[in-house]
């Protein structure tokens, strides 16, 4: 009762004034959370990396590298890293390509494709040579042309003309090639599992491709005679952006970081085994959608040549009636190969454009202009130029004095290795390759020579004469991307050099020192070059670098041994973090956290129990989303609302981070590193991992102990393969393995001379740097935080339980409705049970109210005493119908005993 309206005025006022007090607390959170934290931006320090030993503590620090000798450390890093994956590269190494052309019998296609016995033995090998001896020829008075072994001796070597079989015009004709791109050549790309680069340039350049080369299949033993590795990533890539790009995979006989030849003539030494074959790579074409195979098998012995050319024709047979394409890459120059012969068998016969000089052969050009130039037009003398693709590099060599083979280099490795080591790149006249030279501190020479753009433009600018079919790039990920002006399905007209002056950077991330904590020194810059054309050929003659490109650079720190940096991800978590607390305190150990914000704001007296307990806690984002597949601006929200929350709990801000799925100390592609990067521009450190024993798949307390304690104690030169920093988890899942092996680490570390440390000591970094108190003049935005999350984890929790007790209730009501609907069953079934065989017929009255219905009355009676139910009457009620409703039914149904009429005034259907 408020008849003078005091205690409503009252209740409005008191909702107005929270209602702009909640306002004004929303506005401070947003704006807090919207401007991002201002931290203290430090520069990491670089360790040099003592040896050590797993049972001790290192011998003391020895004098720091010196950039050169840390840049060759790298680099051997790398390449040893690389060794141990890399897939050969097909037909890259024409010297230990033993290839014979086929024999007569199994060269017969028809009768006037066989090619004369005098010719056929001019082309054998001799069998007993098995090891290629390196010969070199003269191509031209500009430059001397080195080409790999043969396989044969000097003395059974003639003229390549000659060893040629005879092809007429009478021969079979294969399948008809799939239709050229109107106007222009194929664009075709190799791509490779082993390098993310390559992954990333295909991500960046898909839409420039008509086909795809992965290195996904490889021969073995066994019922499957395929070993298959596709790579899901980029499968999934192509599926999803290209879906009708056609891919032809590469099938190799190379296993175990080597050629197979004894596997490959067991494959194709019968025709069930050359069957079986078939009809497994048949199989994964048609699993996949594949659109063919594209054949890379060396090192064949002379005794199956002709195995495997009766294998090439019977996959043609098989895959041409199947709209399938069968192509076959093969060496440059190589007198030991039939061309002609093999063209026949395929429907494109590939010829890789490179390897002049190799890894194995003194430096020089990758592939000289002359030499390209010559060996294309013999080639073309001989095959169809419709059928045939010509691969161009885009690679290096970096040679040294050393005594080693030369390591391959990309075009963004050679280019910062000139800008590194302060020389000019020079584009070499007699043979338009750019190549430099440079020296070590401790003497070794390095002559490095490489492809680019360039070289690119003047052979495809070159092969215009000839018109193949089509140009594939060797490889995807280590290519100049400025080529993509010139090469691919988009690219701009060839005929004008002048579009390569800018220079775009790579696809590498430049790494300076060794460790698991990261920070970005450098973002990418584009280059630029000059260069001068020669009016009548319209090639390229002259280019000089005049600004390197560069892309990120990522300074690495904390490879310090003897150092252990527990770090702990995904919580907190009320059930698990307490007990890993728990035994850090027994154990005295320092640890580090990296928090997800919503789990935190649900648990902030674990967040504060983590600071007190003098472990270092970091950002993991506040939703756990991939950062990388999200816009940067989200990214940052993401990391504002977490820094905001430890801010509000602990009084203190972080500047320690870890992107969410972050597999490794190492991103390796400019995707992979946006996250670090704009994680660097707030101010943050980057913590990655070289130890990680997978506990979040939960592989048993024991495995999560082995595998810790292998990666900490790996003696590796390899700085990929040794870690500090150790991945566990305390949140996201059940941690009871994680919590049982734990002591266990701590334990068998300790006992072997480690010491546990945060990873703010380990980046020689302390807590009040690494985790600064909150300024003063920010208190009471760090209050208003506070209450926020207060109020937002305070609505959670009543959203959670409200509908906890919806689902309760629902629960509660969907029992007792099933309870009584049972009950009821049960009833009527007892009921049924009790008047089984009785007859039940109640008698029945059936109403019929009646207003103005003379046109239906008589067929509405009708059809009611149609039924055949008996014990029934018909009552109309005629509610003062003014027709003749009422005579209508008397006329017709007077004598119907089962019919009985009454008359009222009219009052609604209802009342009748």
């Amino acid at each position: 009762y408020d008849p003078r309206g005091r205690r409503w005025r009252r209740v409005r006022r008191t909702w107005l004034a929270l209602a702009v007090a909640a306002t004004a607390l929303a506005a401070v959170f947003i704006v807090s959370v919207l401007v991002n934290p201002i931290l203290p931006q430090l520069n990491l320090r670089q360790y040099a990396r003592p040896s050590r030993s797993a049972d001790a503590t290192p011998t003391p620090t020895p004098p720091p590298l010196t950039r050169a000798a840390e840049k060759a450390q790298r680099a051997a890093d790398e390449l040893k890293k690389t060794l141990r994956t890399t897939k050969v590269i097909p037909a890259r190494r024409p010297s230990q390509m033993q290839v014979t052309p086929p024999p007569a019998q199994a060269q017969a296609v028809t009768q006037t494709d066989a090619p004369s016995a005098q010719t056929q033995k001019a082309d054998a090998p001799d069998a007993q040579t098995q090891q290629p001896a390196a010969q070199t020829k003269q191509a031209d008075a500009q430059a001397q042309v080195v080409t790999p072994a043969s396989a044969r001796p000097a003395s059974q070597q003639t003229d390549d003309a000659q060893a040629q079989p005879a092809q007429t015009s009478g021969a079979q004709a294969l399948a008809p090639a799939p239709p050229v791109p109107a106007g222009r050549p194929l664009a075709v790309g190799f791509y490779v599992n082993w390098d993310d680069s390559s992954y990333a340039s295909l991500k960046s350049n898909i839409n420039e491709l008509d086909w795809l080369v992965p290195e996904w299949i490889r021969l073995q033993d066994g019922d499957d005679p395929l070993a298959r590795d596709i790579d899901p990533k980029a499968l999934d890539l192509v599926r999803r952006e290209r879906p009708a790009m056609p891919i032809l995979p590469l099938v190799q006989n190379y296993r175990n970081e080597q050629w197979n030849p004894q596997l490959l003539a067991r494959t194709v030494a019968t025709e069930e085994s050359r069957q079986r074959l078939i009809g497994a790579l048949l199989k994964t074409v048609d699993e996949n959608k594949f659109r063919g195979v594209t054949i890379d098998l060396e090192e064949v012995p002379a005794s199956s040549q002709s195995n495997l050319y009766k294998f090439m024709q019977e996959l043609h047979a098989a895959f041409q009636p199947r709209g399938l394409l069968v192509a076959q890459a093969v060496p440059f120059d190589n007198p030991d190969w039939n061309y002609r012969a093999y063209a026949d068998t395929a429907d494109y016969l590939m010829l890789m454009a490179y390897d002049q000089h190799w890894a194995s052969s003194a430096p020089g050009s990758v592939a000289a202009e002359n030499w390209f130039d010559q060996l294309l037009a013999r080639r073309m003398r001989e095959l169809d130029p419709s059928k045939t693709i010509v691969c161009v590099g885009n690679y290096g060599y970096d040679w040294s004095n050393a005594g080693e083979e030369a390591p391959e280099v990309t075009f963004q490795e050679a280019v910062l290795a000139a800008r590194d080591s302060g020389v000019e790149i020079k584009f070499d006249p007699a043979t338009r390759n750019p190549h430099f030279s440079y020296e070590e501190e401790d003497g070794t020479h390095h002559s490095v020579w490489f492809l680019d753009a360039v070289t690119i433009y003047n052979e495809m600018r070159a092969s215009q004469q000839f018109h193949p079919a089509g140009f594939a790039l060797w490889r995807l990920g280590s290519e100049d991307p400025s080529l993509w002006k010139v090469f691919g399905s988009t690219a701009q007209s060839s005929n004008d050099p002048a579009i390569l002056r800018d220079i775009r950077y790579g696809y590498d991330i430049d790494f300076e020192g060794t460790g698991e904590i990261l920070q970005v020194t450098a973002e990418p810059e584009d280059g630029s070059r000059e260069i001068k054309v020669d009016g009548a050929s319209g090639l390229v003659t002259s280019e000089q670098y005049t600004a390197t490109p560069s892309s990120y650079v990522i300074q690495r720190t904390g490879d310090r041994p003897g150092l252990v940096a527990l770090t702990f991800d995904d919580g907190p978590d009320a059930a698990w973090t307490p007990r890993v607390l728990d035994i850090l305190k027994e154990e005295h150990v320092p640890a580090s956290f990296f928090i997800i914000g919503e789990y935190g704001q649900e648990n902030p007296d674990l967040v504060r129990r983590i600071v007190a307990e003098g472990h270092d806690i970091g950002n993991h984002s506040y939703t756990h989303p991939n950062l990388g597949e999200i816009p940067g601006r989200v990214t940052d929200l993401e990391l504002t609302a977490t820094e905001r929350l430890i801010e509000s709990l602990t009084g203190r801000s972080t500047i320690l981070f870890r992107p969410p799925y972050f597999g490794d100390a190492e991103p390796t592609t400019p995707d992979e590193v946006e996250p670090v990067v704009r994680a660097k521009h707030l101010g943050y450190l980057t913590v990655g991992l070289h130890v990680d024993p997978d506990d979040w798949a939960t592989p048993g307390a024991d495995e999560i102990v082995k595998r810790t304690i292998k990666g900490v104690t790996n003696q590796s030169d390899d700085s990929d393969q040794r870690g500090q920093v150790v991945l566990l988890h305390d949140g996201g899942g059940n941690r009871a393995q994680t919590v049982e092996a734990l002591p266990r680490i701590i334990e068998t570390l300790r006992a072997k001379g480690y010491r546990f440390v945060t990873v703010s000591e380990l980046a020689g970094l302390t807590q009040a740097q690494t985790m600064p108190a909150v300024p003063e003049n920010r208190g009471a935005f760090a209050h208003a935080d506070a209450a926020a999350f207060y109020l937002l984890s305070l609505g959670g929790w009543l959203m959670r339980w409200a509908f906890l007790v919806g689902i309760a209730l629902g629960i509660g009501r969907l029992v007792i409705i099933g309870a009584l609907a049972l009950a009821q069953r049960l009833r009527s079934r007892r009921r049924e049970l009790t008047h089984a065989g009785e007859h039940y017929e109640p008698f029945v009255s059936v109403v019929v109210p009646a207003y103005n219905e003379e046109r239906v009355i008589r067929k509405t009676i009708e059809s009611l005493l149609a039924s055949d139910y008996t014990a029934f009457e018909i009552v109309v009620v005629d509610d003062g119908s003014p027709d003749r409703t009422s005579e209508v039914v008397g006329e017709h149904f007077r004598k119907e005993p089962r019919v009985r009429l009454f008359r009222k005034e009219n009052g609604g259907k209802a009342e009748a």
